[in-house]
């Protein structure tokens, strides 16, 4: 079984870099493992403390300033944590600026649902950009999986490979989807509360369940028959 490792996902701005890696480590394993794909325990609340803070703080106190700060606070503590154990900081700066441009955007504005503007936006530019890969005819998992598992481009010479491939891609693409259509009309209705939640749901769990229906499509590309025939680990 894959080996949990500490990276925070998904806010979607500030964790992108760290959600790839782990992602594509995963998609290119033999065997497929939800802890990793949560970023472990302490990536898991690394990635969701913030939000998850920012929502507390607007329904018991109100307004964007309290929130605004509450989340910003969070991330620094979590940062200076890591400093002062002297473990990698990369995992909690990873969602640094995602709530940076959050706050930032809703300090401007003074309107605490603009807190999640940025992410919807990174989110409709991922989906775009998964999506012309799909069209172009090299998919992103298809060249991810191609890359890991030392397949080059031959899986394009098979139908059915690149079939499978598009539909891994289609899977992440969805996951974009599902999170703006669901997202969108609770920013525009200005129903804060309700987005924080939706965003939460939709990071760190979506990701996991979305990478491991990927897994399930692709994991056996390029690997011996005895590694197929063996357990999946989850």
């Amino acid at each position: 079984m894959s080996e949990p490792t500490e990276a925070s996902e998904p806010s979607e701005t500030g964790g992108a870099a760290a959600t790839a890696a782990r992602g594509a480590q995963l998609l290119g394993g033999e065997d497929f493992s939800f802890a990793a794909a949560i970023g472990g325990p302490r990536g898991f609340v690394e990635s969701i403390l913030p939000g998850l803070v920012f929502v507390v703080a607007y329904i018991t106190v109100g307004g964007f300033q309290v929130p605004v700060i509450a989340s910003v606070v969070v991330v620094v503590a979590m940062v200076a944590a890591r400093l002062i154990q002297r473990t990698p900081v990369t995992q909690a700066l990873s969602g640094v600026l995602g709530v940076a441009l959050g706050a930032v955007w809703a300090w401007r504005s003074g309107d605490a649902g603009e807190y999640f503007l940025p992410g919807l936006w990174i989110n409709a530019a991922y989906l775009a950009a998964v999506l012309i890969t799909m069209i172009v005819g090299w998919p992103v998992v298809g060249i991810a999986v191609g890359l890991l598992r030392g397949l080059g481009t031959s899986w394009r010479k098979d139908r059915a490979l690149r079939r499978r491939m598009q539909l891994a891609t289609a899977v992440l693409a969805a996951t974009f989807l599902l999170r703006l259509v669901v997202q969108v009309p609770l920013y525009m209705s200005d129903n804060v509360a309700a987005l924080g939640t939706a965003k939460l749901a939709m990071g760190v769990p979506l990701f996991a369940l979305s990478l491991w229906v990927m897994w399930l499509l692709v994991g056996s590309v390029g690997r011996p028959q005895a590694a197929r025939d063996q357990p999946q680990q989850t």
